[in-house]
């Protein structure tokens, strides 16, 4: 295990994330915390980067306004972005941070982004996905 991995599993016990995989040889955790809004957010260390993924849903209505409205939404998050999967089935949140540099304040700031942004904006992302 390299060093930036144990930061990773090390920052992820202060703030309260926990663990519910990890595969050590892929350096690579799966973590929750319900009251932050993250479930099963896949932490991975791809040195040089550190990729932060969760899965917010699977796409019901792929729609131009749909995808305007998330790249505005966007514009607004502190950390990460709302995404697309390659295969335009699932909209993810995900951000990317240097290893060499991470500190603690960084990989909470993503955490916090992502709540602050379900926290934002969950009830617009649901009736987005599920028009009426």
């Amino acid at each position: 295990m390299s060093s930036y991995f144990d930061k990773i599993i090390d920052f992820s016990g202060r703030l309260s994330l926990d663990i519910i995989k990890q595969d050590d040889s892929e350096e690579l955790i799966v973590v929750n915390n319900e009251d932050k809004g993250i479930y099963h957010m896949v932490i991975d260390c791809e040195y040089p980067i550190l990729i932060m993924e969760q899965l917010i849903y699977h796409l019901k209505n792929p729609s131009e306004q749909h995808f305007k409205r998330l790249l505005q939404i966007n514009r607004n998050l502190i950390h990460g972005a709302f995404v697309l999967d390659n295969d335009v089935n699932q909209m993810i949140f995900r951000d990317t941070l240097q290893l060499e540099n991470l500190d603690f304040n960084e990989f909470e700031g993503t955490i916090n982004g992502l709540s602050l942004g379900l926290a934002e904006y969950s009830k617009e992302l649901i009736s987005l996905n599920n028009p009426e």
